[in-house]
């Protein structure tokens, strides 16, 4: 069953487009300002009214400036990841654990921004290594998701409507839905019950909250795990979590190409679509052809098998060649 979509003038559908996603632009804009606006002005009063008494309480062997050069130097050290707090002191940015995971961060464009180079020579490097390891990044993961679709995606698909009997349709439509399910249960509800209970003061909403941003490569930064974390084990649990990032990754872009891949969302992709040009008369055979083998490819990607130019050809023209049988 395909989306049926509304009788609307090619013209008027980017119009509708641009509004729509204007308005869902705006929508964002003002449930943000309504929710977490007045949690600002409350959080803003509170650090005034915590700083006056602290000057008021110590202003005999402290003065207001002094404390105010001292606020300048821990935020600004707080902006490069080093935090004046005494229980997290003692960790380090630049350990081998902790460089892998900004390494990972970077080339998988999630930046949570606790940690940047310090150093002009770091920067510099950053800005190259990136250059280099962003596009073998998007090769790697285009690779890896080819091989994947075949195998996680589409074969499921087929064996759905071979073997039970559903339509292809709704055998897609349910397999994307499964799948959507089980990256939800194991890339982001379960780990979060880890971060819960590993991590001090998080919430099961903030692991949540951490393990979709991280995911969906927003990565804001306001929940970084690892800090506080016991000495012994933290280079190793940091180098979990860098695993489990690459592969949370992954499984989400799988699952997001799962359902691009549904006949609903390829109406939705044409209905917004230009129009295509029309074709010629000496061209409609060829191109009557190339969306036979289109489908034929198609098709053949999901069985698991590539069909030669000659086989094509023949099954294009409705010919099927005879079987020789054999000799003698």
């Amino acid at each position: 069953m395909f989306l049926r979509l509304p009788a609307v003038p090619q013209p008027w559908r980017y119009w509708l487009l641009l509004g729509s996603y204007g308005l869902f632009l705006l929508l964002g804009t003002a449930v943000f300002v309504g929710v977490e606006a007045p949690q600002e002005a409350g959080l803003r009063e509170a650090l005034r009214g915590a700083r006056a008494g602290f000057v008021r309480q110590h202003q005999s062997c402290l003065s207001e400036p002094g404390l105010e050069r001292l606020l300048e130097r821990v935020l600004d050290a707080d902006s490069y990841g080093i935090s004046a707090l005494g229980n997290v002191s003692d960790d380090e940015n630049w350990d081998f654990s902790s460089a892998l995971f900004f390494a990972a961060s970077v080339l998988t464009t999630t930046g949570y921004g606790h940690t940047v180079p310090l150093s002009d020579g770091g920067k510099v490097f950053c800005i190259f290594y990136t250059l280099l390891g962003l596009p073998a990044t998007l090769l790697l993961a285009t690779c890896l998701l080819q091989r994947l679709m075949g195998l996680l995606s589409h074969r499921p698909v087929q064996y759905l409507h071979t073997h039970w009997g559903i339509s292809s349709g709704h055998a897609a439509l349910g397999h994307a839905a499964a799948m959507g399910l089980g990256v939800l249960g194991l890339f982001i509800l379960l780990p979060a019950l880890c971060f819960w209970a590993l991590e001090n003061g998080w919430t099961f909403l903030e692991s949540v909250y951490f393990c979709f941003i991280s995911l969906s490569t927003i990565g804001l930064g306001d929940y970084v795990p690892g800090r506080g974390s016991p000495s012994s084990l933290r280079h190793l649990y940091k180098i979990s979590i860098t695993c489990y990032l690459l592969l949370g990754l992954l499984a989400m872009l799988l699952a997001l190409e799962t359902i691009y891949e549904l006949r609903e969302v390829h109406s939705l992709v044409r209905f917004f679509a230009p129009p295509r040009a029309p074709a010629s008369p000496s061209s409609e055979d060829d191109d009557q052809m190339e969306i036979l083998s289109r489908d034929q490819l198609g098709l053949a990607t999901v069985c698991g098998a590539t069909p030669s130019g000659s086989q094509a050809d023949s099954e294009a023209d409705g010919r099927v060649a005879p079987h020789d049988g054999p000799s003698g």
